[in-house]
């Protein structure tokens, strides 16, 4: 009897939940992880590269001046932040790295250089570090504190706008070739003090002929008396390379609007805001806390005014009297010139805010409103509300389109248009409700717009995190082209812009290897002054995502390898089981099965400097996540195979991700009350180096695996692998684009679901587990069998 033929091709419909899995449509999938759909193909997720040469490149870094074999000072010490030594961070010199697993006062550090050492004291202020041997080199201090933001300040040529990046305490910026980080400032500003939930708002102002500004505020607050706190952070401006703070006690630099007794400097004062935008040429304060400034040194009652904006005038915020209220005149005969406020008739909160075109859509809680220009110059805006019910959870979630917002609400993504707001993710109802609410989590929210790959990107924390995970560990990809979704699994805090200021050469494109290095050298994403996505993460690294990219890039640190032998010495290890303890500061990883066979989280280790059998047994390799300890420690196992050995420091750490896709329930026949038997599938795939992946079916709605079960019973024909690479026997694939290859099949039933993901075989096999993918198509070969029953 003939086959029915059915082609899946082009795939477009991408993850669809809010059916059933046998009534969406052919092209759509139930489960949709690591991968999405891309102009009509589902291609692996975005992987990621280093932002320079090496890792030390690419994170988050200070100089603390040259070594010359004394003790050498961190920066000063804040009220919040002490010590500021932590496990897990680091020191370079040259190229030699110096890991922090101990904090005390004359403790020694890991060294990858066996005549250099160093120790530092956590207990002195500033703490301190001081080195025995080695070059008389820049000595680079790494905090390791998590990325809280990244912008750009818009100086400079077209397309070359340089970038910067915030951790909790520090701002920093990336220059140089072939490039590093470096902090910004000199001195001891700017020291932020806010916890891992203070991200940080900017904005440019260019309102001022030849003076471009950037503000920054992480809205870190103490509401009451005695404010600002001196935990408390202003909101912060930097001109060039000068950062000025904006603190009510400077009577040059306060945000003051009412002069007080007529003495400048001596009124209320805004203390801090939540956003900050330029509109009309005037600045505005969306959310601010306010100081009635009524105690000496420029201290008093700080008060909330959580629905409210607050503008400057017409010209210059800077200005003494930018702020002043109608009819208010100081000593020394400023007067007010436009400044003010207008509150919106809510009690929500004001938690976003976007421009389409001209017109400025603010997001509160639970509502969405805009903050219309009115060209009067007494009253320059008023509050029209647009929806009474759909606004955001999360300040850094909203996305800019040419004619529409996008936003995170609590009860779904919003889109609007600037009349009208509506849901857009009806294809997955549900989702938005698995975002995490508890703990912040909804702070933690972070979108981006990808317009080469015409992607929206949020990373979120998903309410299926466990409880050492505390980082954004989800990925929501929106292909607004044609509607479709997916997820990734991943930690990124951050999102922001970067302009690549030099040709990325094949000597500055480690750890990319031939293989994995799925570009091709007039790619986007090694030219030039290109406009690419950056990735900040929760220990400091800043990685540029790339969707030509295979493989993740060494984005965490490993501190130390444990367990520790009885009188051990520093980096020693001793496990006869061969299970080894790893601290991976926030590491932010499972080892807890999710939704999906095979989900638990791997890892690739790599730049492990040690004796030669640990540098041969865990360099390059790849291993499952065996046990999550804390948030900083977890377990991988090698089986026996290394017991014991010393590591010196320089390991990385790399997430590897599982495809997983599940399709729709297949039954074409249902319609005849027929159930069906699935002969073959040829799948349409990339031709790639090494790549393989399962195929397992599932028969009438169950969650049974045929694989799984073929394999106990003995009973299975075949391996139901799908290799993307060529077959031997057909010497003429090697040369092609597109392979069609088959996999074959052991089923009749009402319907059958079929699943694609990767074995614990593959992978743990790097060849494999970090090749790329791509599925272009899919013919069934069917038959109908009996009545349904």
């Amino acid at each position: 009897m003939p086959f029915d033929r059915f082609l899946i091709s082009p795939i477009n419909t991408g993850l669809q939940t809010d059916m059933k899995p046998w009534q969406i449509l052919d092209d759509a999938f139930t489960y949709l992880q690591n991968a999405y759909v891309f102009r009509g193909r589902v291609r692996k997720r975005f992987g990621s590269l280093l932002m320079g040469t090496s890792p030390l490149n690419s994170q988050l870094r200070i100089s603390l001046g040259t070594n010359n074999n004394m003790a050498l000072s961190l920066p000063a010490n804040t009220s919040a932040h002490t010590p500021q030594l932590a496990i897990g961070q680091m020191f370079s010199l040259g190229t030699d790295t110096f890991e922090v697993y101990q904090l005390g006062m004359g403790v020694a550090t890991l060294s990858t250089n066996a005549g250099v050492s160093a120790v530092i004291d956590s207990t002195a202020t500033p703490n301190t570090i001081t080195f025995t041997g080695g070059a008389a080199s820049t000595v680079y201090w790494y905090p390791a504190l998590p990325v809280m933001g990244i912008t750009q300040y818009e100086t400079g040529a077209v397309n070359n706008h340089p970038t910067y990046a915030f951790d909790t305490e520090f701002a920093y910026l990336f220059s140089g070739s072939p490039g590093a980080w470096a902090r910004s400032g000199t001195g001891g500003n700017p020291v932020w003090k806010g916890s891992n939930t203070n991200y940080f708002w900017t904005s440019n102002w260019t309102g001022i002929p030849g003076v471009i500004l950037l503000f920054v505020s992480n809205f870190n607050f103490t509401l009451g008396a005695a404010a600002p706190a001196a935990t408390d952070d202003p909101i912060w401006y930097l001109n060039g390379t000068t950062w000025t703070a904006r603190l009510g006690s400077s009577t040059a630099n306060g945000i003051f609007f009412l002069p007080g007794g007529n003495a400048v400097g001596a009124g209320p004062f805004v203390q801090t805001a939540r956003i900050i935008v330029a509109f009309r040429n005037r600045q505005v304060l969306l959310n601010t806390v306010e100081n009635d400034n009524s105690a000496t040194g420029g201290s008093g009652v700080a008060t909330q005014y959580k629905n409210r904006a607050r503008f400057s005038f017409n010209g210059s915020p800077l200005a003494v009297n930018a702020w002043y209220e109608p009819n208010q005149t100081d000593a020394s005969g400023n007067v007010a010139a436009g400044g003010g406020f207008v509150d919106a008739t809510t009690d929500e909160e004001i938690i976003s805010a976007e421009f389409i075109k001209d017109r400025l859509i603010v997001y509160f809680e639970r509502s969405t409103w805009e903050l219309a220009y009115t060209g009067n110059e007494i009253l320059p805006f008023r509050w029209n509300k647009l929806n009474t019910e759909l606004g955001s959870q999360s300040t850094f979630s909203t996305i800019p389109f040419d004619k529409e917002v996008l936003t995170i609400g609590n009860t779904g993504v919003h889109g609007c248009n600037g009349s009208n707001v509506v849901r857009i993710d009806e294809k997955i109802p549900d989702e938005i409700f698995e975002f995490e609410a508890k703990a912040n989590g909804n702070l933690r929210t972070v979108g981006i717009r990808d317009y080469y790959n015409e992607l929206a990107i949020w990373t979120f924390v998903s309410d299926l995190e466990t409880a050492t995970q505390t980082f954004p560990n989800q990925i929501l990809i929106y292909n607004y082209r044609n509607g479709s979704w997916a997820l990734f699994d991943d930690c990124f805090t951050f999102f922001g812009y970067f302009e690549q200021q030099a040709d990325t050469t094949w000597a500055s494109s480690a750890p990319q290897t031939w293989e994995q290095a799925n570009y091709t050298w007039n790619s986007g994403i090694i030219q030039a002054n290109q406009r690419q996505i950056l990735g900040g993460n929760q220990q400091g690294f800043v990685l540029r995502l790339a969707d030509d990219v295979s493989r993740n890039a060494p984005g965490m640190n490993l501190t130390n390898i444990g367990p520790l032998p009885m009188g051990g010495s520093p980096g020693q290890f001793a496990s006869a089981s061969g299970i080894l303890t790893l601290t991976i500061v926030n590491h932010n990883l499972t080892a807890a099965p999710q939704e999906y066979p095979n989900s638990m989280d791997y890892i690739l280790l790599e730049n492990i400097v040690a004796d030669m059998t640990t540098q041969t047994i865990l360099n390059g390799n790849i291993f499952k996540v065996w046990q999550v300890i804390d948030a900083n420690t977890i377990t991988i196992n090698t089986f026996g195979v290394l017991t014991s050995g010393t590591y010196k420091g320089g390991g990385t750490v790399s997430r590897v991700s599982n495809i997983q896709i599940a399709t729709k329930q297949f039954n074409p026949y249902v319609d005849q009350d027929r159930n069906v038997f699935v002969q073959r599938i040829d799948f349409g795939v990339q031709n790639t180096e090494a790549g393989e992946i399962l195929v397992d079916y599932f028969p009438s709605s169950s969650d049974v695996s045929m694989v799984s079960s073929g394999v106990e019973s003995t009973s299975i024909m075949g391996t139901s692998v799908l290799e993307t690479r060529p077959y031997t026997i057909f010497s003429l694939e090697t040369y092609q684009e597109i392979l069609w290859h088959p996999v074959y099949f052991q089923c009749g039933a009402e319907f059958i679901q079929f699943a694609l993901y990767m074995t614990n075989t593959q992978m743990t096999t790097p060849a494999i587990a970090l090749s790329d993918f791509e599925l272009q198509g899919m013919i069934l070969y069917t038959i109908p069998l009996g009545r349904l029953q």
